[in-house]
């Protein structure tokens, strides 16, 4: 059981109210691996949950998701945090700087879209349409998703103009700190349209209006070791599944793209 306790007794007194922890059921002594995650790979790393822990039988893998720079700074300020699977290569980096990181490699990647509610309540059928939403939501700044946006708004300038990159700025009520809650607002009906992860859109409860690809940014997701894990066997253990062992097929199943580079040390 994955009690506030179990967190304390590593040394985190309680998470972001944004973050949710996967629970599974305890037996034995499973050693535990605490994997801090982004909360754009909460469905691929769900599935394959069962899957590692029935291949590896001694390790109780404790999933805890939350928006990318939300869980870095939880790592900084000491959370029990074995593994970090970042959404992009800042946060991992800037961790590795400090010495809190042993080992890190890409994972995978993404691409990035504009999501319309299903009902067709928006009159927007291209991505050149999208000022047309009276509530645009975006992430944070803090955020990959943010940052990956603005990026896309800023190369969007050179086919539709500064005018489309002001006038999108200008339709934005809100800036959420994971991907998930930007989708939910337009599951909600809280806004008319949003940036998030292509990986993020699920049919029949979102419509999607791709991002051209002279527009788009591919987002890139690591994963690194944290230096100070007292399970670095487990740890290691559980990147190489998602790196390289079924756990890659899980990503690709999910939409994710294989990342483009080799293996990074830090």
């Amino acid at each position: 059981m994955r009690a506030a306790g179990l967190l304390a007794a590593r040394g985190l007194l309680a998470l972001p109210a944004a973050a949710s922890v996967a629970t599974c059921s305890g037996g034995g002594e499973r050693e535990p691996l605490f994997v801090f995650a982004a909360s754009s790979l909460a469905d691929a790393f769900a599935e394959m949950e069962a899957r590692f822990e029935a291949d590896h039988p001694g390790v109780d893998l404790r999933l805890v998701f939350a928006g990318s720079h939300v869980l870095k700074l939880q790592i900084e300020g000491g959370a029990p945090a074995d593994v970090f699977a970042s959404a992009d290569r800042h946060h991992v980096e800037a961790l590795a700087q400090m010495g809190l990181v042993a080992d890190y490699r890409p994972i995978a990647g993404n691409w990035l879209t504009a999501i319309v509610p299903i009902d067709g309540s928006a009159a927007i059928g291209t991505f050149a349409e999208l000022p047309r939403a009276e509530r645009l939501v975006i992430g944070t700044t803090a955020t990959p998703l943010g940052g990956y946006t603005l990026k896309v708004v800023e190369r969007s300038r050179e086919r539709l103009g500064i005018g489309f990159e002001e006038a999108l700025l200008e339709r934005v009520v809100s800036k959420e700190g994971n991907a998930r809650l930007v989708r939910a607002k337009v599951e909600m009906g809280a806004a008319d349209a949003a940036i998030v992860y292509r990986t993020d859109v699920e049919p029949g409860r979102v419509r999607e209006v791709p991002i051209p690809e002279w527009a788009n940014v591919r987002a890139e997701y690591l994963m690194a070791i944290l230096a100070d894990t007292p399970s670095p066997r487990a740890a290691r253990q559980w990147l190489r599944y998602v790196a390289t062992g079924p756990g890659r097929e899980s990503l690709l199943r999910e939409g994710f793209l294989p990342p483009e580079e080799p293996c990074s040390e830090g």
